[in-house]
Formats: C-alpha cells, sequence, structure tokens
C-alpha cells in the first residue's frame, strides 16, 4: 500500500482486496489508522478483516491489538494524530494555504491553534471562512478549549463528552502540547457498545466475549458466575425450606411461589436497568440516591399493588377449587406479599449496583445474579411468613 494515499483513498483500497491481504497490509500501519480505515468498511467486511489481524499484531503493538479487541482503556489509545495545528500568529490566509495543501483536507474540522507550543484556543471552519485573510487566528480563535489528556480514562470520557458535545477533541500531554484529537463518534460508539453490553454482563457474560469467541475460553468466562449463582441460590432454598410444613399444609402456597418470584424479579430488574443506564450515562452522579430509593419503592408499591389484586382473585379461587382453608386470607397474603416483594425488589435494583460500583467491581457484572437471590429471599420469605402467621 503506497504510503502517500489519504486514509480515504486506502479505505476504497482495503475494500476491494481479500481479508486476508488487507489485513496484512493494515496490520503494518498506525492503529489509529486501522481504527479509521476499519470504521469506513462495511460492518461485515471490517469484523473478518480484523478476525485476520488479531495474530499479525506484533507483541509490542499494544495499541493496535487494543483497537482490534476493542477494549481501549485511556483516550491516548483511541486518539489519532492532529489534522491541523497552527501557531496564533498564522493569519487567516494562510490557515487556507494550509488547508488547501493538506493531503487530507476533507478530515479537518477545526483547527488547534497553539502558542509556544501549547494548546490556547480552537477556529472552526465557519469562523475561519467569514474572517478577513488578514486576522490572525488568535483573534477569531475560541481560547481556553476544552481538551482531554492522553491518560483519560474512556469511562470518564464517555461522561464529559455528553455534557460537551464536539465534533472532535484535541488530546494534549501534561505540558498542553497538542499530541492527538479524538472524534466524537468514537466515544459515542463505545458509550453505545457500553449499553449494549449490559444485558450480557448481567447475566456473567464477559464484554470480551463475541459470537466468534473459541468453546473453552466462553466457558471460562461464564461458568465462574453460574457457580455464583447456584451459591445464592441455596440461600433462597434455605428460606424456603424453613417454612417447609407450613407449604405441606398449605399446598396452595407451592403453586404461587414462582409467580410471586418472578413479579418481584422484573420488578427488580427493571430497577436495576435504570440505575445501570444512569451509572453509564453519568447522570446517577447529578441525581440524590435517596430520591431514585423513594421513586422505585412508590413505583413497586404501586405496581405490586396492581398485580397483587389479580394475583389475590386467583389464589382465592384456586384455594377454593382445591379445598384450601381460609381461602380469602390466602388471597390477602398474597395481596401484601406481592406488594412488599416488589418494593423490596425495587430497593434491591438500586443498591446492587450501586453497592457493586462502591467496592471497586463493575456494576454491571452478573447484577442479576445477586438481586435474583435477594428478590427470591424477600419475596418468598415474606409470603409464607405471612401465611405461617395469619392462616396457622
Amino acid at each position: 500500500m503506497s504510503q502517500s494515499m489519504s486514509l480515504n483513498e486506502r479505505v476504497e483500497h482495503i475494500r476491494d482486496q481479500t481479508p486476508l491481504d488487507a489485513a496484512e497490509e493494515l496490520v503494518r500501519l498506525p492503529a489509529d489508522d486501522i481504527q479509521f480505515i476499519l470504521s469506513g468498511l462495511p460492518s461485515e467486511q471490517a469484523v473478518t478483516i480484523a478476525s485476520h489481524m488479531g495474530e499479525a499484531a506484533a507483541p509490542g503493538e499494544a495499541a493496535t491489538r487494543a483497537v482490534l479487541s476493542g477494549m481501549e482503556e485511556t483516550i491516548g489509545e483511541l486518539m489519532t494524530g492532529p489534522t491541523a495545528t497552527l501557531p496564533s500568529d498564522y493569519t487567516v490566509a494562510e490557515a487556507l494555504t494550509f488547508m488547501v495543501k493538506s493531503s487530507d483536507v476533507s478530515g479537518i474540522s477545526y483547527m488547534f491553534v497553539t502558542d509556544a507550543d501549547r494548546l490556547v484556543g480552537i477556529v472552526g471552519m465557519r469562523d475561519l471562512i467569514l474572517a478577513k485573510p488578514s486576522e490572525t487566528l488568535a483573534s477569531i480563535m475560541v481560547g481556553e478549549p476544552f481538551a482531554f489528556r492522553q491518560d483519560t480514562p474512556l469511562d470518564e470520557a464517555i461522561d464529559e463528552v455528553q455534557q460537551r458535545h464536539y465534533r472532535i477533541y484535541p488530546v494534549v500531554d501534561d505540558q498542553q502540547h497538542v499530541v492527538g484529537e479524538v472524534r466524537g463518534w468514537k466515544l459515542y460508539e463505545r458509550l453505545a457498545s457500553e449499553l449494549s453490553a449490559q444485558a450480557g454482563s448481567q447475566y456473567g457474560v464477559a464484554k470480551e466475549e463475541q459470537i466468534n469467541t473459541p468453546v473453552f475460553a466462553a466457558f471460562r468466562m461464564r461458568h465462574p458466575w453460574l457457580q455464583v449463582n447456584l451459591i445464592t441460590a441455596f440461600a433462597a432454598a434455605f428460606v424456603v425450606g424453613m417454612f417447609e410444613s407450613t407449604i405441606a399444609q398449605i399446598v396452595a402456597l407451592a403453586a404461587f411461589l414462582p409467580v410471586l418470584a418472578g413479579q418481584s424479579g422484573n420488578t427488580g430488574c427493571q430497577a436495576l436497568a435504570i440505575t445501570l443506564r444512569g451509572i453509564t450515562l453519568g447522570k446517577i452522579q447529578d441525581y440524590p440516591i435517596s430520591r431514585l430509593l423513594r421513586k422505585e419503592i412508590l413505583l413497586g408499591a404501586l405496581n405490586g399493588a396492581a398485580v397483587g389484586v389479580i394475583a389475590g382473585v386467583a389464589m382465592f379461587a384456586y384455594a377454593v377449587s382445591t379445598d384450601s382453608a381460609n381461602p380469602a386470607m390466602l388471597g390477602f397474603v398474597i395481596f401484601i406479599a406481592m406488594i412488599g416483594a416488589c418494593m423490596g425488589s425495587g430497593i434491591f435494583g438500586v443498591a446492587v449496583p450501586l453497592l457493586l460500583q462502591r467496592f471497586g467491581a463493575d456494576p454491571a457484572t452478573a447484577s442479576s445474579i445477586f438481586l435474583t437471590t435477594f428478590t427470591d429471599i424477600i419475596g418468598m420469605g415474606l409470603m409464607l411468613f405471612l401465611a405461617s402467621t395469619l392462616v396457622l
């Protein structure tokens, strides 16, 4: 591949190559060029080419491997080289001349303005075109621009871009020297990836696992969480076992245990999903936790009462048809237990991810495993306790 090609020309060149030939050519390029080219290809072709590149990347090419795996951790791994960095004393005419001579003028959205090699401002294309040719960049630039540092973690960067909506963000080192730029779409793409990974993470599926992950590698990623799930399931089974005599005397309760567990579990998962979304989008920091808890408790009470009425009527009808003792009281027990279980599951749906985050764990990882255990214990435990107290 000719080194004189622009990135857009390289995209078209790679488009016509076989996946293996394309991979061998791309692996010799800088990581930021690889990412740009792959993003310009059809998704299926890009994935196929990338699958051939993993083994070809040299062991020391950490940035390249990060791009291929999608596991970049800092802005420095995601950035590309700066497209336009000019001194503040340059005139508008000199800046336009620079653009005309640039080999990749279509990639220039902003000009980063420096003074003594330090970033001091940004000039947009509209301001550049409307300015007089004799004006300096210092006179038309936006001063004190926001910039990322190379070592800024991506999760912090994603929080920032939700408040600062720019097409391109400059990247600087400790001395405020411009060392690169990162495009906004890359960060929003990572945000979308984080959100899509939550569904799997909640059930112990690692972010690193893809559809082409080998069987034994996938087994190592998934199985530990299934063991954790087994242990927590024993806790729920122990609670049910404590009321074995109650179930033996009121057989109708056994039929409604999965109904109660399912409703409370779903209520908790709804609260969990909202909390995880707030954490990922950075909104949880600006919303009082106590207010979120009150909201989920109220929603749990309302939802529990609405489904509890139907479940209570169903329990009454089932108890009558099976000649169970005190069917009206059994229906009332189900009604109260449903309200209490849904309120408790709302609390756990908020508390579980926040506690995981507090202790330094991924708040999305296997949250539902713990949530399911808590909701089963409180739901089934409350129903059996009420039945033991009020019916027997």
